[in-house]
């Protein structure tokens, strides 16, 4: 399968960066081909322009040119490709870094991720990604999470973002309390990413 990898952590060092080193070669190791963005450390701009923007009437292929920039241009192009997906990122504030909530407002537009429709329709989603595999970091307790916020990440992906982009399946796994965890602790997760990717991409044939 060809599967985009989506990483969004400004700290090269992070538990993150060692979550998507561990999957991408566990993906590699079952046979599939990994296309890795490491948002931070391409510079990848979040802000969209207004003339970037969907306008209607725009076709799938003036939406996926329809950028000056040419880092989105191949992020769209790469998303579009996709078979799989993962997305690596923390949990700040109960929501992606503003980095990857850029990503989402740049690359999953209409046109390419989805198509609107008209009255109350909901929008036909375009990829054609099978699985997609979000994998959080938080410092925040579950039982805390779930007494005061519910789990607002899993809203976003599972609710709000991935259903209209035609995604078939999601699996979201934490990471909790990252801050404090011991060495021990780090590698069972790490074993635990390797499970995650099998279960999600199992190699074919």
């Amino acid at each position: 399968m060809n599967i985009l990898s989506i990483l969004a952590n400004p700290k090269p060092d992070s538990f993150c960066h060692a979550i998507a080193a561990v999957v991408h070669a566990e993906l590699r190791r079952l046979g599939h081909r990994v296309v890795a963005h490491d948002l931070y450390h391409e510079g990848f701009d979040p802000v969209l322009r207004a003339d970037e923007a969907y306008t209607h009437g725009d076709g799938a292929g003036d939406v996926l040119r329809k950028t000056g920039d040419p880092l989105v241009l191949r992020h769209r192009q790469d998303i579009a490709a996709a078979e799989g997906l993962v997305v690596v990122h923390p949990n700040w504030w109960g929501k992606p870094p503003a980095i990857l909530a850029g990503w989402l407002d740049r690359v999953l537009v209409p046109g390419v991720a989805y198509c609107l429709t008209t009255g109350e329709g909901a929008p036909e989603g375009l990829l054609t990604l099978g699985t997609c595999l979000v994998l959080n970091t938080s410092d925040t307790p579950a039982a805390r999470e779930a007494a005061v916020l519910g789990d607002p990440l899993d809203l976003i992906w599972r609710n709000c973002v991935l259903p209209y982009c035609g995604v078939q399946r999601t699996a979201r796994h934490v990471f909790r309390p990252v801050a404090g965890s011991n060495p021990q602790q780090r590698a069972a997760w790490l074993e635990d990413c390797k499970d995650h990717a099998g279960a999600c991409f199992p190699r074919e044939g």
